[in-house]
């Protein structure tokens, strides 16, 4: 459309009113000014538009077919307009978020419900999925937030911390005692163990790996579990040593139902936090997420 939009706006006023006078008090525009826009509209169409007459204006046959078109657009963005309003005024609007299970369950989720109270008009879709699927859609900008650990590469990322965790291996006490017993006091837990671990895939797992190898442990043939749900079901059991986040079995550790392995070094802690495409700027209820995770995450700290 080559033509100003303000030359449809006059054009879509004075069919409106009738008269060009009464077009000039509601655009605040002299009647000169709209003669004018109104011969260049025509002049720009190799039409006539309007038919002048004592009492005012009406449109050509023409003019009323433009017109049709013209109300109908100007029609769409007032309710357009209207719809934003309607947004703003209900905090309206659609937040994708991508997260793995573990950190949906144990870090999301006692935020959510919050958020969702305060805010019951935006609607919230989760990609629940591998931390390294939602890095992939975030780059493609196929969601809009990410719950994971931090990257170590930030590029076109941008990244805000809500809780750090540690990693760390348990076991039942009586897990550990027959072990031993059955191994020996001096054996290596890691190698006559049973030791469960998340599989290679996971970002939890390629964290412990490089652990491991920095410690030259080895465990000879690990248990691969696929959720660390069922890996701390299995320690919980007795099944073996499990590899998990402490935050994730505090409670066990505090009642002694879970004992710690006693480990060389220690094994880095991790940042969790909320992962954003770098460009372009979050949409606002994006952003009300954003501030709202880590208000909440500061008064726990």
């Amino acid at each position: 459309m080559e033509q100003n939009l303000s030359l449809y706006r006059i054009f879509y006023t004075v069919a409106g009113a009738g008269n060009i006078s009464k077009a000039a008090r509601e655009l605040y525009i002299s009647q000169p000014a709209i003669s004018k826009a109104i011969g260049k509209l025509e002049d720009s169409l190799s039409t006539t538009l309007f038919l002048r007459n004592s009492r005012g204006v009406t449109l050509t046959p023409e003019g009323r077919i433009l017109y049709e078109h013209v109300s109908a657009a100007f029609e769409t963005l007032s309710r357009g307009e209207e719809e934003l309003l309607r947004i703003q005024e209900l905090g309206i609007g659609h937040i994708r978020l991508g997260v793995s299970t573990t950190l949906c369950k144990y870090i999301l989720l006692p935020h959510l419900k919050d958020f969702i109270a305060e805010n019951p008009h935006i609607k919230i879709t989760v990609e629940n999925q591998a931390s390294a699927q939602t890095l992939s859609m975030l780059e493609q900008q196929q969601i809009d937030i990410g719950l994971i650990a931090r990257p170590k590469n930030l590029k076109n990322i941008r990244f805000h911390s809500v809780v750090e965790i540690q990693d760390t291996f348990v076991c039942t006490p009586s897990y550990l005692e027959n072990l031993r017993l059955r191994e020996g006091s001096d054996a290596s837990l890691f190698e006559s163990g049973t030791v469960m671990l998340l599989n290679q895939n996971n970002m939890t797992r390629q964290h412990i790996d490089r652990y491991l190898t920095e410690q030259q442990i080895e465990i000879p043939h690990p248990m691969e579990i696929s959720t660390m749900d069922l890996l701390i079901e299995f320690a919980r059991i007795g099944l073996g040593i499990g590899c998990c986040i402490r935050e994730c079995v505090q409670q066990d550790l505090d009642a002694g139902h879970l004992v710690e392995i006693p480990v060389p070094g220690l094994i880095p802690k991790r940042l969790i936090g909320l992962a954003l495409p770098a460009s372009p700027a979050p949409l606002q209820a994006t952003e009300k997420f954003l501030e709202f995770m880590k208000a909440s995450a500061a008064l726990q700290r």
